[in-house]
């Protein structure tokens, strides 16, 4: 399945990146935004082991905040590294789709 691939979690990693860029959020936040843009099946158990991964490298800045609904929720703000890191993510993603879009129209010709 496809949600198990190394290409997928890395791709996931940069989204989650930019949404975090975007604005500050909390894990169930980023799994709404992901599936609001297109990744419908995408599990809580794919996304917060990617969530501790960044931010063990520290890509992200956390604080906890009281909830009305129940325990406190980690937000996460995206670091200095992690803008560093988006940025060769966004570069890379640009530079790989270009050519795997070359490959794929020359296979249909």
């Amino acid at each position: 399945m496809i949600e198990n691939t190394q290409l997928l979690r890395g791709i996931l990693e940069g989204c989650i990146l930019a949404i975090i860029n975007r604005e500050e959020s909390y894990g169930y936040l980023v799994i709404e935004r992901l599936r609001v843009s297109g990744f419908p099946d995408i599990q809580e158990s794919t996304v917060y082991p990617i969530l501790n991964r960044l931010e063990k490298r520290g890509l992200f800045n956390c604080k906890r905040i009281l909830s009305k609904l129940g325990p406190p929720r980690k937000y996460y703000s995206i670091s200095e590294n992690g803008y560093l890191e988006l940025e060769g993510f966004v570069k890379l993603w640009k530079n790989t789709k270009k050519n795997v879009d070359i490959i794929i129209k020359e296979g249909f010709k």
